[in-house]
C-alpha cells in the first residue's frame, strides 16, 4: 500500500523513457490511436455513487477501483487519518474477519492493494471475471460495516508508526521531502505529511476515526471504476444491490484553507547522519486543470526528467558534483508544486551544487529551450500516455484519476493536442512566471555539526 501518488501521467513517465519515439512523434499515428476510455459509461446511483464502466473482453482480467475523495488535505485536527484508513479497511468488518478481504481475493488468483495521496484514497483489485461479484460484495461490506475498535486501531497504529519510521524518519530523502512540504505550504493542509505526524498517529482515538469515516466514506464521495472482461449490466445490478443501499451524506466537510502568496525565499536545514547531502527546492504552481499545466510538465521534463535532463547532465555528468538529480511538476487538486532534488557527492559541497542547480533554473527562465529539447520532452510525455492504454489496471487508474480530478475523462486526443500546442515561448514564460527566486523554498539535508571539545 503506497502513499503519495500524484498525476498518473508522471507515474508512467518512469517507465516510458524513450520507447516508441518515432511512433508517437508522428501526427498521423497520434490521430489513429484508439482511445478506449471514450467508450466509458457513466452511471450515477440514487445515493450519488458514480460508477464508470469500460467493458472490454480482449484480456480475461477485470480491474476494480474505488476512488474515495478524501486525502490528507481533508484532515484538520488530526493528521494521518486518511492513510490510517487505507490500513483499517483491511482489518475486518461485521461479516468479514480481519485480513480475510485480501485473502479471499488472493485465493482466487487476484491481487488487492491501496494507496493514499493528499487528495484521494484508492482501493484496487485486479481479478478474473468470475470474481468480480465477490469484489463488489466485499467492497460494499467494508464501507457499510467496517469494524473500528480499540483493538484494530492499536494494531494498525503500530503498523503505520513503523511505516513512518522506515519511509521518513530513517531516510534522508523522506525527511527532506517532509521538510520541503512543510516549508512550501504554510497554511494549506498540503503542508503536512500524508502518513501524518507521529504524535497525531499515537493520539488518535476510536471516536476520531469513526467521525472521519462517517464523514468521508459515503457513496456521494466515491467513484467506482470497472475496466475489463465483465458484463456491464450484471455488474451495475450487483452494485445497485450492495453499494446502492448505502446512505448519502447531506454535507461532506472540506478544509477551506487556501495558501497565501509566498513573499520571500524560505530555507530550512535538516540534520541527518548521511554521507551524501541532499538539496531540495520547490516553487508554487497552479492546481489541477490550469492552462499552464502542460507547459510546466514539459519544463520539468527538460529540467529534471531523467538522464537527458539539464540538471542531470550539468550536475552529474559535466561537473561531477552530484550523484543524481530529478524533479517533477506535481499537479494536486488545490495547489501545484514544481520541485527538484539533487544528491551531493561526498567530495563536493552542497553550496557548489546549489549554485549550479539554481544556475540551470535561471537559464530556463532567461534563455529559450532548444527545439530538440522541446520535441524530446513532448515525446517522453506522449509515450507515457500511450503506455497508459496497455493494461486494464492502467486504464482504470487513468479513468478514476481523470474523473476525480477534472470531473470528466479527457480524451487522449485532447491531451495530446494540448501537449503539442506548447511552444518554446510557453516553456520560458512559465519558468519566468513560477520559478522565481523570491518564491522558492530550499531544504538542505546535511550531517549534524561536529561538536568542538572545550
Amino acid at each position: 500500500m503506497r502513499a503519495d501518488r500524484y498525476r498518473w501521467i508522471r507515474v508512467q513517465l518512469v517507465l516510458a523513457a524513450l520507447a516508441l519515439p518515432a511512433f508517437v512523434a508522428s501526427t498521423t499515428a497520434r490521430a489513429s490511436i484508439d482511445d478506449p476510455v471514450l467508450r466509458t459509461r457513466e452511471t450515477v446511483l440514487d445515493n450519488g455513487l458514480i460508477v464508470l464502466t469500460l467493458e472490454d473482453h480482449a484480456t480475461p482480467v477485470v480491474s476494480f477501483q474505488m476512488w474515495v475523495r478524501v486525502g490528507s488535505r481533508d484532515e484538520s485536527r488530526v493528521t494521518g487519518l486518511a492513510h490510517l484508513f487505507e490500513h483499517m479497511m483491511f482489518k475486518g468488518s461485521k461479516n468479514v474477519p480481519p485480513e480475510e478481504h485480501a485473502r479471499f481475493i488472493s485465493a482466487r488468483g487476484g491481487r488487492s492493494n491501496a494507496f493514499t495521496t493528499r487528495d484521494f484514497t484508492v482501493y484496487l483489485e485486479d481479478v478474473t471475471a468470475d470474481s468480480l461479484s465477490l469484489v463488489i460484495d466485499l467492497g460494499a461490506e467494508r464501507v457499510a460495516n467496517l469494524v473500528i475498535s480499540d483493538e484494530t486501531l492499536v494494531s494498525e497504529r503500530e503498523v503505520v508508526i513503523e511505516e513512518r519510521r522506515m519511509r521518513t524518519d530513517d531516510r534522508p530523502g523522506g525527511r527532506g521531502i517532509e521538510a520541503l512540504m512543510a516549508l512550501t505550504f504554510k497554511a494549506h493542509p498540503y503542508r503536512w505529511p500524508v502518513i501524518g505526524w507521529r504524535s497525531d498517529i499515537e493520539s488518535t482515538t476510536v471516536e476520531i476515526c469513526r467521525e472521519f469515516f462517517e464523514d468521508y466514506y459515503v457513496p456521494n464521495n466515491m467513484v467506482i471504476v470497472i475496466v475489463g472482461d465483465f458484463d456491464t449490466e450484471e455488474a451495475l445490478d450487483r452494485i445497485r444491490r450492495t453499494y446502492g443501499r448505502l446512505e448519502s451524506a447531506a454535507f461532506i466537510p472540506r478544509n477551506p484553507t487556501t495558501e497565501p502568496i509566498q513573499d520571500g525565499e524560505r530555507r530550512a536545514i535538516v540534520h541527518f547522519d548521511h554521507k551524501s547531502p541532499l538539496l531540495f527546492a520547490a516553487w508554487h504552481a497552479p492546481g489541477a486543470g490550469h492552462d499552464d499545466a502542460e507547459a510546466l510538465d514539459i519544463a520539468s521534463q527538460i529540467l529534471s526528467g531523467g538522464h537527458s535532463s539539464r540538471l542531470y547532465r550539468r550536475l552529474v555528468r559535466d561537473e561531477e558534483q552530484a550523484l543524481y538529480a530529478y524533479g517533477a511538476f506535481s499537479e494536486m487538486v488545490d495547489e501545484g508544486m514544481f520541485y527538484a532534488v539533487a544528491s551531493v557527492r561526498s567530495d563536493a559541497t552542497i553550496e557548489r551544487v546549489e549554485d549550479l542547480f539554481f544556475g540551470e533554473i535561471a537559464r530556463l527562465r532567461e534563455e529559450p529551450v532548444t527545439e530538440a529539447e522541446l520535441v524530446n520532452a513532448k515525446t517522453q510525455i506522449e509515450v507515457a500516455l500511450i503506455r497508459g492504454l496497455q493494461t486494464n489496471h492502467a486504464l482504470a487508474n487513468r479513468i478514476g484519476h481523470e474523473f476525480s480530478v477534472y470531473g470528466r475523462i479527457r480524451p487522449l486526443s485532447e491531451i495530446l493536442e494540448r501537449i503539442q500546442a506548447v511552444t518554446i515561448e510557453d516553456v520560458q514564460r512559465v519558468a519566468a512566471t513560477y520559478l522565481v527566486d523570491h518564491q522558492r523554498s530550499v531544504v538542505h539535508v546535511v550531517a549534524p555539526p561536529t561538536e568542538v571539545a572545550q
